[in-house]
């Protein structure tokens, strides 16, 4: 019996991989490399030693999804596969809702005639919108601020109808706050594709001297240094996470919901500060004005998941940013040769 994994080459994806595999059970993996490399499944050959089965293809060809179902022995399915850029969700909102949310459709379809009955989802504390206090419980209502946000409120949405439709569906979706950090080996990590979204391979390709300064939006803030507060947590934590979020889904039917997140909130300014502490690098950063849509503080409460899935982030931030540079340092270029 094996788990799908749909977008398994990405970020988190390639992560959760490693930690499944280190709990025994067998994974396939589905992706096309949107977001990508092909060298993450070499990466991910050396760290596990296994020839993971692997399809390269979209979760919108359902002739594909088929193909892995009727091929493979699945038993859950964990679905990264998602467009995640924010801004390009706001300028190609057409882009983002056929991929996330068709694919996510003909994803359960497929599930669906094959009998897999089972999926942990790749949710995010986006869908928290910019009216919630933290720290952000789960039973707080939801909402978007842009296209990328709402694909992942209506993605929730879908498979909650789906599983109050069928009591046979096993549903978890989960919440991620900020990841950052890589595995211990610097074998892989964040590596996007073009000009970073998020803030962790922002500041490590300046520190590695791909970019020239780090962009910091707004230092005006209600926070203790003016700059935004996030919850940031380690990718190999989040990744466990979702290695008992299966094991519990195998063992309770119906929709769950949990926020992954440490609880704790970091300024901008004290990430950087912290990178710059243990990796003896200098980040230089210039302030610019607010970007349309951030919210001053967000950050987890984690108290359900700890006590359902008896899951909780181990890693402090200067684990996270010392991981980070240990991949960026190590693969200056990403996954490119």
């Amino acid at each position: 019996m094996s788990i799908l994994v749909t977008g398994g080459a990405g970020y988190i994806g390639s992560h959760t991989v490693v930690e499944l595999i280190a709990s025994g059970f067998d994974v396939v993996i589905v992706d096309d490399f949107s977001n990508s490399s092909p060298e993450v499944l070499n990466r991910l050959h050396t760290i596990t030693g296994q020839d993971i089965p692997f399809y390269e293809g979209s979760i919108l060809d359902k002739k594909l999804l088929n193909q892995i179902f009727q091929e493979n022995t699945i038993e859950s399915v964990i679905h990264f596969a998602a467009f995640k850029a924010v801004g390009e969700s706001v300028a190609e909102p057409l882009k983002y809702y056929h991929n996330n949310i068709t694919g996510t459709i003909v994803l359960l379809e497929a599930m669906t005639e094959n009998k897999v009955k089972n999926i942990v989802f790749s949710s995010s504390a986006t869908v928290y919108g910019m009216n919630n206090i933290s720290p952000l419980t789960e039973d707080m209502p939801t909402s978007a601020t842009n296209p990328y946000g709402y694909t992942k409120v209506m993605m929730e949405q879908i498979l909650n109808d789906v599983v109050a439709a069928d009591k046979e569906w096993s549903l978890t979706n989960l919440r991620y706050f900020n990841p950052i950090g890589a595995h211990k080996s610097g074998l892989i990590g964040e590596a996007p594709n073009g000009i970073p979204n998020n803030i962790m391979p922002y500041i490590t390709q300046v520190a590695v001297g791909r970019l020239q300064e780090l962009n910091v939006f707004g230092d005006d803030y209600d926070t203790p240094d003016g700059t935004g507060v996030r919850d940031y947590i380690h990718v190999v934590d989040l990744a466990k996470g979702h290695v008992l979020a299966v094991k519990n889904n195998l063992e309770h039917k119906g929709a769950k919901v949990y926020n992954l997140g440490t609880g704790t909130g970091y300024s901008v300014l004290d990430l950087v500060k912290t990178f710059e502490t243990v990796n003896h690098v200098a980040i230089p950063y210039t302030i610019k004005a607010r970007r349309a849509g951030d919210i001053a503080t967000c950050y987890a409460d984690p108290t359900k998941a700890k006590t359902e899935l008896g899951w909780e982030a181990k890693k402090e931030l200067s684990d996270m940013v010392k991981d980070s540079w240990r991949w960026q340092s190590q693969n200056p270029t990403g996954y490119q040769k």
